[in-house]
């Protein structure tokens, strides 16, 4: 069985994958950076048993992570789950993916994995959004990264105008019923804005990339938030939630003789 962490800002998603391939393990874990290598050691070991699988059964580990003071506790935590340290998503590690050289050392881990698994099960050219603690749009055409940008996600600008419009209260998204185009009160008003925004900015910013490319794409997206938005976009996006687990899997299977053998 090969384990894959994925360390995000706001949640760590944990997968399990059998000998087959096939993920039989998803659990989803709150990110705090104040937790020590015991304290993760001891989430990831109750989530296994959660799902009744054991530790010591793992044969290998494969670690993403874009919260740097967690990336050496985790090694750490893994390494003394499984008894061996983690395969790390980072320079040097075989990704089939050609990264344009100005943001090859700069692209977050996450974007990596959820890119080759983009490029594996979707059709080029496509366009990957991920729309998690921020939302990013990422265009891959062949295996060829070309770039990306990154907004406020959906979650953090609803934050930010709670906090900084002293008038506008703290709101949940969670609600039974589907948001009207403009609101009656303010709390309507705050969850259209933010809901149908955040869908119309995902939009314009695919019919603006399919401009400057010449040619349609084919548009996938992951994260938490996908679910919440996707709904209200006009455009036909694909929803993929295991694409940073998929991505995670078949990077340690690219790169398992080299951590076989460290």
């Amino acid at each position: 069985m090969i384990l894959a962490v994925d360390v995000g800002n706001s949640n760590t998603t944990v997968g399990l994958f059998d000998e087959a391939g096939k993920l039989t393990l998803r659990a989803l874990l709150e990110t705090s950076r104040g937790k020590t290598r015991d304290q993760c050691a001891i989430d990831l070991l109750c989530v296994l048993n959660l799902y009744g699988a054991q530790a010591r059964a793992v044969d290998g580990a494969i670690l993403s992570s874009v919260v740097p003071p967690l990336t050496a506790v985790f090694i750490d935590a893994i390494a003394r789950l499984t008894g061996k340290p983690p395969l790390v998503v980072g320079p040097g590690i075989k990704t089939g993916l050609n990264i344009k050289a100005e943001i090859h050392n700069q692209l977050g881990s996450d974007i990596v994995a959820s890119s080759v698994a983009a490029i594996a099960r979707y059709p080029s050219p496509l366009v990957m959004v991920d729309m998690g603690t921020a939302t990013s749009l990422s265009l891959i055409v062949g295996s060829v990264y070309e770039g990306c940008s990154i907004m406020p996600g959906l979650a953090l600008a609803l934050d930010a105008l709670s906090e900084r419009a002293a008038a506008l209260p703290p709101i949940s998204l969670e609600s039974p019923s589907t948001p009207t185009l403009l609101g009656h009160t303010t709390e309507e008003a705050m969850r259209s804005g933010v809901l149908y925004g955040h869908a119309s900015m995902v939009d314009g910013m695919l019919e603006r990339i399919e401009e400057s490319i010449g040619q349609s794409v084919t548009t996938v997206a992951t994260g938490g938030n996908a679910p919440r938005i996707l709904r209200y976009c006009k455009r036909p996006i694909q929803y993929d939630a295991d694409l940073i687990m998929t991505g995670l899997y078949l990077l340690y299977q690219k790169n398992a003789k080299k951590y076989r053998k460290a």
